[in-house]
């Protein structure tokens, strides 16, 4: 494996970012910011990684605000 010290999603797997969105926004809030299906109707944590790990236009916006949400969190 290549080392990546530029990406910051290195060596994070999908399931943590998205636990870590659900902990950090809820569900609800999810869903109003990143309006896809998996997040608004019967959410669950294995129904998004099955949808995300097919859909790489929705997995980008998931992790584009996992980074905003570290980020955010680093502020305070």
């Amino acid at each position: 494996m290549e080392s990546q010290p530029k990406n910051p999603l290195h060596g994070i797997r999908l399931d943590a970012i998205l636990n870590h969105l659900v902990d950090t926004y809820g569900w609800p809030e999810l869903g109003e910011r990143i309006p896809i299906r998996c997040f608004t109707h019967n959410p669950s944590i294995k129904s998004s990684l099955t949808f995300l790990r097919k859909t790489p236009w929705a997995r980008e916006r998931v992790e584009g605000l996992y980074l905003k949400s570290l980020r955010d969190a680093k502020k305070k």
